[in-house]
């Protein structure tokens, strides 16, 4: 059985069409969510799809080893990030080695780093100019948006978009997209004992 782990920050629309898909497709399960809100919005599409959660703060995340322990102790194939906004500690990179993924509502490398998510990139997108956005899947190193590109889609900046226009688009990118990407890696990817 192939084992995912989603750590989400915020509402977890992208993590819940995750788990959808995931949902009756065998040998594949979302085993837990991880939260650094305990208010997160993911926490209660988690509850309603019987999938556990676990919630964790800065000092268990940053200063402590407690969330590496869980998480080699759950023992994923795949940490997909979801709408999570918290720079994932060296130690917990290396720990799962080419095994964690983030998706950015832009096409990086332009447009990454601290601070760029959400409406913030959607709007520096618009204010430069720029003709397309789009989705960049990519594997996490310990810097914000800076791992290997794994895919990449795209969609047009319409004259008159708003940063909620275009998030509309490249939302749907997302949840076309974000899934099948995940499947694929986790195809090519033996099962850990």
């Amino acid at each position: 059985m192939k084992n995912i782990v989603l750590f989400a920050s915020g509402a977890g629309s992208n993590a819940e069409n995750i788990a959808l898909f995931f949902k009756n497709r065998p040998g594949v399960k979302v085993s837990y969510i991880l939260s650094n809100r305990s208010d997160a919005g993911v926490l209660q599409r988690a509850k309603k799809l019987n999938i556990k959660t676990k919630v964790f703060d800065k000092e268990m995340f940053f200063h402590s080893d407690k969330v590496l322990y869980f998480l080699k102790e759950l023992s994923p194939d795949l940490i997909v990030l979801a709408g999570f906004l918290w720079l994932v500690p060296q130690k917990i990179v290396e720990a799962f080695p080419g095994r964690i993924i983030n998706i950015h509502p832009a096409l990086l490398p332009k447009y990454g780093g601290k601070g760029m998510y959400g409406r913030h990139v959607h709007r520096a997108v618009i204010e430069n100019g720029e003709k397309e956005s789009g989705i960049t899947i990519h594997y996490v190193n310990d810097k914000y948006d800076d791992g290997d590109i794994i895919f990449q889609a795209r969609c047009p900046v319409l004259e008159g978009d708003t940063p909620e226009t275009l998030a509309e688009r490249v939302h749907r990118l997302e949840y076309e997209h974000y899934p099948r990407v995940i499947a694929r890696i986790l195809e090519k990817r033996q099962s850990p004992g």
